[in-house]
């Protein structure tokens, strides 16, 4: 019964071994389309990153977005906490996630900073005065002075008007 166990156990060890090897073989981001509705990592040279509306952040892998098979989306919400993917542009990646087919291609929502592995695992965090609402151009933590108020001229008056009844002058 013991060498039954053990058999059993070193059969469970392999097909666990091989599994999680076999996850983290990364595949090439032109091979990326392929594998959608599984959770794979995907490697490729990030080609630029670009921002694009309400402060979503693309991580693109082709001169040519457009006809690119695969991409990384980064959202506002997540961009605090993954880092300061601009660092990311030039280098080569590492990130896992489940594919996800959107407009025709595939991509992974980068959400969290353990997604990236490698050297894109080393990105630092955003600088504490990049507002990602407008784009990096607007830091919350400054003040400025306020604006001198406008000088108003006063009305002129007219003529003042006696308190004196004229009824009672005539009499």
């Amino acid at each position: 019964m013991v060498s039954y166990s053990k058999a059993f156990f070193l059969l469970l060890m392999t097909a666990l071994i091989s599994q999680v090897l076999s996850a983290t073989e990364c595949i090439p981001f032109q091979e990326a389309r392929q594998h959608i509705g599984a959770t794979r990592c995907v490697t490729g040279k990030v080609v630029r990153v670009e921002e694009g509306d309400k402060g979503v952040t693309y991580l693109d892998f082709c001169e040519d977005y457009r006809v690119c098979p695969f991409t990384v989306v980064v959202f506002r919400s997540d961009l605090g906490h993954v880092g300061d993917v601009r660092q990311l542009s030039g280098k080569t990646v590492e990130i896992h996630g489940e594919l996800k087919e959107y407009d025709g291609r595939a991509e992974i929502v980068l959400s969290r900073p353990k997604q990236l592995t490698g050297d894109a695992a080393l990105i630092p965090p955003l600088p504490k005065t990049y507002d990602v609402e407008r784009k990096g151009h607007y830091s919350a933590g400054k003040s400025s002075r306020p604006k001198a108020s406008r000088k108003t001229r006063q009305k002129r008056q007219s003529q003042p008007v006696g308190i004196e009844d004229p009824s009672d002058a005539q009499n």
